[in-house]
């Protein structure tokens, strides 16, 4: 039987003045209704109620989990490959700039089907690439032969071991925030960088969607990041958020599967035109994006 884990306090900052904002179903896999919960402490969201880290699994369980499966099907996952290697390449060039190093050591972080380790492998840096399922470990190693290790791992590297963190898409996920936002000021090293990617709830698209907004993608995304409760997170752990980059593509792709979450059926233009919205709203303000990276050194 399921563990369950209920939060009476803010799993970001521990507050206790939290309470129900939305009620979010599962698309992906059980269908089945989630609360989201709000912080008016840090502004964080959350998922409540949901399986703990044991058990959480059969949550991915879907080859429309394009993280694990890498699959090719469907107009959605096309275009999703398609941009993935525009991302792949400005990527590399944030990494390059903010650790002022065109090689060096990276840890991956929830490496999928290993895509982004392996661009970053032919680029000559030395990569780890850590991924809990055992599917996308699988396919990152007959498609790129890449040995991705278990998360487990993450906390028997040597301090000061890596010029460069990555987690894109993957803080979301994570049960143990505390334990893993400490760990990373401790892995890395002087001058080296950590780089955080997660969806933006304030994001204009965001409160477009609401409930159908597929970036709460619940029970997996266990927490929804504001860009004032990331910046909080960080503090607590003794991080400085040092610059933070929007992810242009992520309004488009995300308005593409809220548009079959809210009236059952595909989109494009409407999908397109509340995504360029969402971007247009990002010039005057760069932390409305959609999906945003944070770029983080330790104090």
């Amino acid at each position: 039987m399921d563990s369950i884990v209920h939060y009476h306090t803010c799993p970001c900052c521990g507050g206790k003045n939290i309470s129900a904002v939305l009620s979010v179903k599962d698309y992906t896999v059980s269908q089945d209704t989630f609360q989201v919960f709000e912080c008016a402490d840090c502004t964080v969201r959350f998922t409540q109620d949901i399986s703990d880290e044991a058990n959480i699994g059969k949550y991915y369980q879907s080859e429309n989990y394009i993280s694990h499966s890498d699959t090719n099907e469907g107009i959605i996952n096309k275009l999703y490959h398609y941009v993935r290697s525009i991302t792949l390449r400005n990527k590399y060039k944030i990494i390059c700039t903010q650790t002022k190093k065109t090689t060096g050591s990276l840890l991956d972080i929830g490496a999928g089907t290993g895509a982004f380790a392996n661009f970053m492998k032919s680029a000559k840096w030395t990569v780890t690439g850590l991924e809990p399922d055992n599917t996308a470990r699988t396919v990152a190693y007959n498609k790129f032969q890449l040995e991705l290790k278990s998360p487990p791992e993450l906390f028997n590297f040597p301090e000061n071991s890596f010029d460069a963190i990555t987690l894109w898409h993957v803080l979301e996920h994570v049960h143990n925030l505390d334990g893993y936002m400490d760990i990373f000021g401790k892995l890395l090293k002087t001058g080296g960088k950590l780089f955080i990617a997660v969806p933006n709830y304030t994001s204009y698209d965001a409160s477009f969607y609401k409930e159908y907004w597929a970036a709460y993608d619940v029970p997996r995304h266990l927490y929804h990041f504001s860009p004032t409760s990331i910046k909080l997170l960080a503090n607590k752990h003794n991080l400085n958020v040092t610059a933070i980059k929007p992810m242009w593509y992520d309004s488009f792709y995300i308005s593409m599967i809220s548009e079959q979450y809210k009236n059952g059926k595909g989109n494009l233009f409407s999908a397109f035109f509340v995504g360029l919205i969402s971007n247009f709203k990002t010039l005057s303000n760069p932390e409305k994006c959609s999906s945003l990276i944070y770029v983080m050194s330790k104090k």
